[in-house]
């Protein structure tokens, strides 16, 4: 009997050595980064906006274009919506008519709409950019978990107002979503240097 517990003791003692060491080859453990869920994007491609509207421009192939359903939504307001990406660009659009007054609201409120964002934000990076037909866009690029990554307008100062927001239906982290937010904002830069007004 005290053989049989001294043969049990010796097996117990050589399964918690072996088991001790067989962690790494070496005997360290490292621990494995943190990752994210692998996001497959498809190739930039671009299909034409559908005429109906006083503007014009180039959006994905792989998104729909969807009327603006709230409540507030004027007769060409859309969404640019990305189906299997769960991402919508909301683009709104007014007819100034040469009012002075009304451009002015218009863009204080562009930047009102963008500042609701500091709370959340981390950073604001503001810029203007020249389309190639000589338009000036300012963009703004918004940093931290906001709801929304990317705004910007357009105007010509007398007619035209041209405004747009990218948001996802998701709740996922920014972090994680940092891929599909880069090849969102180049279809939107594509969309702006497509813009034209009928």
């Amino acid at each position: 009997m005290p053989a049989l517990r001294y043969l049990f003791a010796a097996c117990a003692f050589g399964l918690l050595a072996t088991a001790c060491t067989s962690a790494g080859s070496d005997g360290d453990y490292t621990p494995k980064p943190k990752g994210y869920n692998r996001i497959d994007l498809p190739p930039h491609a671009y299909q034409q906006l559908a005429p109906g509207h006083p503007y014009t421009f180039q959006y994905s192939r792989y998104a729909k274009v969807l009327r603006d359903s709230s409540y507030l939504a004027q007769p060409h307001w859309i969404n640019v919506y990305y189906p299997q990406l769960k991402a919508n660009v909301q683009i709104t659009y007014a007819d100034m008519k040469g009012n002075r007054q009304l451009t002015n609201r218009l863009l204080e409120d562009a930047r009102k709409l963008t500042s609701k964002h500091e709370i959340k934000a981390t950073a604001i990076d503001e810029r203007i950019i020249k389309t190639p037909s000589g338009q000036r866009v300012a963009v703004f690029e918004l940093q931290g978990e906001v709801p929304s990554q990317f705004q910007f307008y357009t105007t010509d100062s007398t007619r035209h107002f041209f405004r747009g927001a990218l948001y996802f239906r998701t709740a996922t982290a920014n972090d994680s979503l940092a891929p599909v937010i880069d090849y969102v904002k180049k279809d939107i830069v594509q969309l702006l240097n497509t813009l034209k007004y009928r």
